[in-house]
């Protein structure tokens, strides 16, 4: 049984031939000398940026160190046979635009609608021989009150009323993530010219305050409120508000209690696949699909791929620019821009050269809260889970609730809150939050016959464990035992039809995807490091402190999770820059 994060077989894209590099006509897949552009890591933020900066005519290459395209969006054969989302699992939030704009549909992506999309089933014992209960929510709102009723009628009612609350919010906070955030350093520093033309990033702003309108103050306490105080003053039931909560600590080292919580939650309600707003789904292939359809788009129009290629360094001038950057094999490749996807830590703290950034800048930096609770197991079964809330047919195909997110340990916020602090105190919690999804249930490609793949993203687990301990290949199966343990009570069974699983810690998060902390989003989503403060105050519109260096990736606005968004607004920055430096 593979059991480690490390030492796996190679990528499953990089098994085959991917046709990003059928087509890429570089001869021998030599860098150039030159180009107009440079992106540093081919994670999805990435690649956006180098599509969109080569459909606009600016000749782009992008150097991967990993010999796999797609950062954390990456399909791999870990086990043989079985083809797992590795990292990034889900897909809902890329922008609506990069799939129209960079044709990603022509480019082979195909995409596995979840309806309905949330089960938590209940560790209970069944009144009068029934099955526990079971809490299943999608796009039937009158299914949804249905489910919900069995817990309480007041919440089935207030329901759409909690949905209309937050999409009317959505739909403020949306036009934000496509455009960069106020320009406060123009502002504080610029021209006249310069003041004058960053008023245009006031737009969105001013827009959003005006959809909220009076109810403004209600939404405010969102962003700043444990989600658990807003969810209370909606809903009365456990399992639900729990449920709800699990979206708001998705990747976040916060409980429901936190404050701020509720900003997590927004960002994760947010996206929509195909017109239908807050839809989730699987990428036919896994993840991995997705980052090669934007890498054809990418080379369609020119711009050239590179893998196991390194930066060790970004190269400055004389007089103070960004012009290129230097391989880990010594070669050096100039050009005009520099767009780094790797996060703000490697980019600012290991590549750019320290003399060319101001010392307090670089302090900031140094200070981002890289907190991660999650440790990421991909698990390859012979069968699927038969939960004791919705026991399998005899035929064991997949059921409606199969293709969901399954929350399990999910009951009762306190429950996510107990998880939480047992990761305070340096332990792996007791009792972790599970949220278990089979992509193979909607795209049976991804595992031989009968058999399915299983992500289970869980937390809380941290970076740093207590008493001097490590993570070592003891405390992470000890880990994954604990999480395989949890979903046995709920789906008896569950761990004989384990066949290989892949543990991946915060640590191993950082070490082979480049993630400080592990973290998913580069840094916390935390309001001290959102919008025009991220990654930190004054250096928010995608420039650097280093002139012709930009950051693409999640680190800068909007974050995290797989968006785009970052990428597309940065080409967009660059390519402005260098119309208006005339080159």
């Amino acid at each position: 049984m593979a059991a480690s994060g490390r030492g796996l077989a190679r990528a499953w894209g990089a098994s085959r031939c991917p046709t990003w590099r059928q087509a890429h006509s570089e001869a021998g897949g030599h860098p150039k000398p030159e180009y107009d552009a440079v992106v540093i890591g081919a994670g999805h933020n990435g690649l956006v940026a180098a599509a969109y900066l080569q459909r606009l005519g600016v000749n782009t290459a992008v150097f991967e160190r990993r010999h796999v395209i797609g950062g954390a969006a990456v399909t791999e054969e870990i086990i043989p046979g079985f083809k797992f989302s590795r990292a990034s699992y889900l897909l809902s939030l890329l922008r609506p635009q990069i799939y129209t704009d960079l044709e990603l549909k022509k480019h082979g992506l195909r995409l596995h609608l979840r309806n309905p999309y949330s089960f938590t089933p209940m560790l209970e014992e069944g009144a009068g021989g029934n099955v526990p209960r079971s809490l299943l929510l999608g796009t039937d709102m009158v299914q949804n009150q249905k489910q919900i009723a069995q817990f309480s009628q007041k919440d089935a009612q207030a329901f759409p009323r909690y949905e209309k609350f937050m999409n009317r919010l959505v739909s403020a906070i949306d036009p934000l993530l496509d455009a960069a955030p106020v320009d406060t350093a123009a502002f504080q520093h610029g021209s006249m010219l310069q003041r004058l033309k960053s008023l245009s990033t006031l737009k969105p702003l001013l827009k959003a305050g005006r959809t909220l309108g009076a109810q403004l103050p209600q939404y405010y306490q969102v962003f700043t409120a444990p989600i658990a105080k807003v969810l209370d003053q909606w809903f009365e039931s456990e399992p639900l508000k729990a449920t709800l909560a699990t979206d708001a600590v998705i990747g976040a080292m916060m409980s429901p209690r936190t404050p701020g919580s509720g900003y997590v939650l927004l960002h994760h309600v947010m996206g929509g696949l195909e017109g239908t707003q807050g839809a989730w789904g699987y990428v036919q292939g896994g993840m991995g699909a997705l980052s090669e359809a934007i890498a054809r788009s990418a080379v369609a129009h020119g711009a050239s791929i590179f893998t196991e290629k390194a930066v060790a360094k970004v190269q400055v001038s004389g007089e103070g620019r960004a012009r290129g950057v230097v391989l880990q094999d010594g070669q050096e490749v100039r050009s005009r821009a520099v767009l780094s996807s790797a996060s703000p830590q490697i980019t600012f703290l290991k590549l750019a050269p320290q003399e060319w950034l101001p010392e307090g800048f670089t302090e900031s930096i140094a200070q981002l809260d890289t907190q991660s609770p999650v440790t990421k197991i991909n698990v390859a079964v012979d069968r699927l889970p038969s939960f004791l809330a919705a026991p399998n047919t005899p035929s064991g195909q997949p059921l409606p609730h199969h293709q969901c997110s399954v929350h399990l340990n999910c009951e009762d916020t306190l429950l996510l809150h107990q998880a939480f602090e047992d990761a305070t105190n340096g332990l792996p919690s007791h009792r972790p939050m599970i949220e278990l999804c089979i992509p193979s249930s909607l795209d049976p490609t991804l595992a031989p016959p009968g058999c399915h793949v299983i992500s289970l993203f869980t937390q809380y687990t941290p970076y740093t464990l207590a008493g001097g301990k490590v993570w070592d290949e003891q405390e992470r199966n000890a880990y994954a035992d604990k999480v395989l343990d949890c979903i046995e009570a709920y789906a008896p069974g569950f761990k004989g039809s384990v066949v290989g699983r892949d543990i991946l810690t915060p640590p191993d998060l950082e070490e082979i995807f480049g993630l400080p902390g592990g973290n998913i989003f580069h840094c916390a989503m935390s309001l001290d490091q959102l919008y025009f403060a991220r990654p930190v105050p004054l250096h928010s519109s995608y420039r650097c402190p280093l002139q012709g260096l930009y950051l693409c990736g999640s680190g800068a606005h909007p974050g995290g999770g797989v968006m785009g968004a970052a990428g597309r607004n940065a080409a967009h920055v660059v390519i402005r820059d260098l119309k208006s430096e005339g080159r």
